[in-house]
């Protein structure tokens, strides 16, 4: 053993910590120590017991001001749960000295804003404020605390209540700066929402609208299907005046598009009663004749393909298409025709114009059903007779 090592080690005094050992290494080593510990361990540690009385033995001022200290050793090092623990102590420990007090207060105020435990620091600092309304520091923690919960008003608030108090330093004007900014943020923010709200309630006006001048009945049932992409406006055919990527707050002002002329793109399911099986177009144009579909659906190359359809029977060229009105009339869907055509030619007024007792396709759960049958076949005929006449 040299003699270095034996002073430190039989010396009364202290041993020095390595020159590399960092105030965090430093700290950590005092976690160890029952004094400095912040968790307690669950085995009986009678050094500890003793420890935990002594700390807040003697003037409630010395047993304050002594967790102060050790909160602020951990404060340095960035520990804000451990310092914001011994600044709690320090309260507890009642001390008499009301600037004491305070800076307990501040600085558990501090700790607080680092541990985003906003409401507690408001908490601190109206402490602080009902001892010493003059606390520049209070106002500054109340104000970034309120700015973080974006109260920017209470936030202008603290930072007008130093203005007028003469406390105002550079920092209050950056942080004034900042609630301003972010309150102009908030502002945008909600001129937005009212405007984006505004447009919805529009849109979905025009959306009924076309849905009645198109004669269609719209009816929900219990059990809906997945409807990815529901009924909509076609995007590209949109005035200018109505196209969605208008923004919020331009100079334009948006308005809904036209009900009867902007085409309508609906969901359409093509049911095959014959096999209990069916298939969902998501986006079908209301101007697209329905041959287009189901020459892509069921091109003559692909014959027998279908595992539901061995026998090969479901050809473009081959298939019937029927739609179902609300009273029950079966309209023949030709292949040359358009969407928009079928769904005019079953529309009727009801007796008198009542809405009503009107007649036309139904949009079921904001689907639109096609029926699908090979030519002639007698499941189609079966069908027919069974449903004719049946309202929906």
């Amino acid at each position: 053993m040299t003699d270095a090592a034996y002073v430190d080690a039989h010396s009364s005094r202290p041993a020095r910590p390595p020159p590399s050992k960092t105030l965090d290494d430093a700290l950590k080593e005092l976690d160890t120590v029952p004094l400095f510990m912040r968790d307690l361990p669950q085995e009986e540690n009678v050094a500890i017991e003793a420890l935990q009385s002594l700390a807040f033995e003697g003037h409630p001022d010395e047993a304050a001001d002594n967790f102060k200290s050790q909160g602020n050793e951990y404060f340095r090092a960035r520990r804000y749960k451990e310092a914001l623990g011994f600044y709690r102590q320090g309260l507890e420990a009642k001390p008499e000295d009301a600037q004491l007090k305070v800076t307990l207060l501040l600085n558990a105020a501090a700790c607080d804003l680092e541990l985003k435990n906003y409401g507690r620091a408001l908490h601190a600092t109206r402490a602080v404020l009902s001892m010493n309304p003059r606390s520049a520091k209070a106002l500054y923690r109340a104000a970034k605390a309120f700015l973080a919960l974006d109260r920017v008003k209470d936030a202008q608030g603290c930072c007008d209540m130093a203005r007028d108090l003469e406390l105002s330093n550079a920092d209050f004007e950056r942080l004034q700066t900042q609630v301003q900014e972010r309150a102009a943020q908030l502002e945008r923010r909600e001129r937005e929402r009212e405007e984006r709200k505004r447009r919805t309630a529009l849109e979905n006006e025009a959306l009924q609208m076309a849905i009645v001048a198109r004669g269609l009945w719209v009816t929900q049932s219990d059990d809906p299907p997945d409807n990815p992409t529901p009924l909509h406006f076609d995007a590209d055919a949109r005035p200018a005046y109505s196209a969605l990527d208008m923004p919020l707050l331009g100079t334009e002002t948006w308005k809904a598009p036209d009900p009867i002329r902007t085409p309508l793109v609906f969901p359409v399911m093509l049911l095959y009663p014959q096999h209990n099986t069916s298939d969902l177009i998501s986006e079908y144009h209301e101007d697209t004749p329905i041959g287009m579909h189901l020459d892509v659906m069921f091109p003559p190359e692909a014959r027998g393909s279908l595992p539901w359809d061995p026998q090969g029977e479901y050809v473009a060229s081959q298939l019937s298409v029927l739609a179902r009105t609300r009273k029950g009339r079966i309209l023949r869907f030709g292949h040359k025709l358009s969407l928009r055509t079928l769904m005019d030619q079953a529309a009727k007024p009801g007796a008198g114009g009542n809405m009503e007792d009107r007649d036309g396709i139904v949009l079921r759960d904001g689907i639109v059903d096609l029926f699908v049958f090979p030519k002639d076949a007698p499941a189609e005929r079966a069908w027919i007779a069974a449903t004719k006449g049946r309202a929906l």
